[in-house]
Parts: C-alpha cells; sequence; structure tokens
C-alpha cells in the first residue's frame, strides 16, 4: 500500500531533525516491483558529474565533482552564487547531463548516510521542492534504517534490502522505468515505472554522510 507523508515530515530541511512519520491509509498507487518489460532503448554508457550550480548550501562537492558530503551547519546561503538552478531549502544536488533517451546506468557508494536518496529528476523540476515530493521525480530513499521507493509524495517500502555500500541505478527512458539494482549478484531488487516526457538528470538527496557517484559504466548482464 502507498503511504502519503507531507514532505514537510519525511523531507527535512538541511541541519534539522527529521520527524516520525505520520501515515494515513489511502489508495495504492502503481508502482511495481521486479517488472519484467521488453526495452526498445539503446544502451549507452552515460558520464556526469554533480552539477554545483544546483547543490544546496549544505552540501559540497568533491573528488572532481563526483562526491557529495553533507555539512550540518553547511554555508551562509549568502556565500555562494545565487542562481535559479540552485536548491533553496532542499538538500539536493543534480547531475551535470540531461537524459531524454536511452537506457542508462550508474552507481553509487554510500559512506556514513542513514538519510539518503537517489534517481532521476525532470531538469525543470522545482528547486523549492525535494526530490520524490512530486510528480517531476522518482527516487529510492533510505531513512530510518528502511528502503523506500518514492515519487508525487507517496512512498512504498522496499523490503528485503539491507544497507549495502553500494547500489545501482538503471534508467531505461523510453521503456519507462527506473531500477534500483543490487550490484552484488546484480539484479533488479525494485522498479518505479513512469512515462517520462521531459529532459532527466540524475539527482541525489543527503542529509548526513557522502555518497559518490561512479557513471560511465556498462549495465550489468542479466538485468533486461
Amino acid at each position: 500500500m502507498a503511504i502519503p507523508v507531507s514532505a514537510a515530515r519525511l523531507c527535512r530541511l538541511a541541519g534539522r531533525t527529521a520527524y516520525s512519520l505520520t501515515v494515513r491509509p489511502r489508495r495504492a498507487v502503481s508502482l511495481p516491483a521486479r517488472t519484467c518489460f521488453i526495452s526498445t532503448s539503446t544502451a549507452s554508457s552515460l558520464q556526469f558529474r554533480l552539477d554545483e550550480q544546483t547543490a544546496h548550501s549544505s552540501l559540497d562537492l568533491f573528488k572532481k565533482d563526483t562526491g557529495v558530503i553533507y555539512r550540518m551547519l553547511g554555508l551562509d546561503p549568502s556565500q555562494v552564487q545565487d542562481n535559479p538552478e540552485r536548491f533553496r531549502d532542499w538538500a539536493v544536488v543534480f547531475g551535470d547531463q540531461k537524459i531524454s533517451s536511452g537506457r542508462h546506468y550508474w552507481e553509487v557508494t554510500v559512506k556514513k548516510s542513514q538519510e539518503f536518496r537517489l534517481g532521476v529528476a525532470e531538469a525543470a523540476m522545482s528547486r523549492d521542492d525535494c526530490v520524490g515530493t512530486n510528480s517531476s521525480s522518482w527516487v529510492f530513499g533510505y531513512a530510518q534504517r528502511k528502503w523506500f521507493a518514492m515519487t508525487s509524495n507517496k512512498i512504498v517500502p522496499v523490503t528485503l534490502v539491507g544497507k549495502p555500500d553500494r547500489v545501482g541505478v538503471l534508467l531505461d527512458y523510453e521503456g519507462g522505468l527506473l531500477g534500483l539494482v543490487d550490484v552484488e549478484e546484480p539484479r533488479i531488487i525494485y522498479t518505479l515505472k513512469a512515462q517520462f516526457q521531459a529532459p532527466l538528470c540524475p539527482a541525489f538527496g543527503l542529509w548526513d554522510g557522502e555518497l559518490l557517484t561512479h557513471s560511465g559504466l556498462e549495465e550489468p548482464e542479466g538485468l533486461k
């Protein structure tokens, strides 16, 4: 069953403590797990870095802009360049490449983080929102020691997953699929289905610890 939650409770402002989730029963949404499908997309090796111009002031980029670390206090917003691309309220950063076709795969190493999100979002998504809280973003998240899939401010628990140090993300634009990948086996753990109609960017939210991205990778065999 999908669980609607308020953005203020599920997605916290930088530096604030997350509250426990208050949930209410609601009609289930269609976010199928382990979906079998036939892809018509062409695989390619997407290479991207994190885009500093989109990074919230609590996030610092490192390792040639492939990694991001959360700073609890962060920078004074007045000390970072003000531009319309930057996230103003939420600790979010986008990748610097826009995706409008094809099948792409990248991986993320998680270091000392107990709360993060990773997935994709429309490049033109509002910078006043957090990834997962609107219909322009699709993410897999980890919080309170549990995984979940999220879009349009609706969450679905992702079970039978521990807290791996490294996970994969598979995007099939034409196939309308975003998959969370176990890099050890490899296998698709869970899928989000959507009709992508606008350019997408890799998207990340982080509220403690570090994330390190690995792009330019070939898709592992056996995920099709």
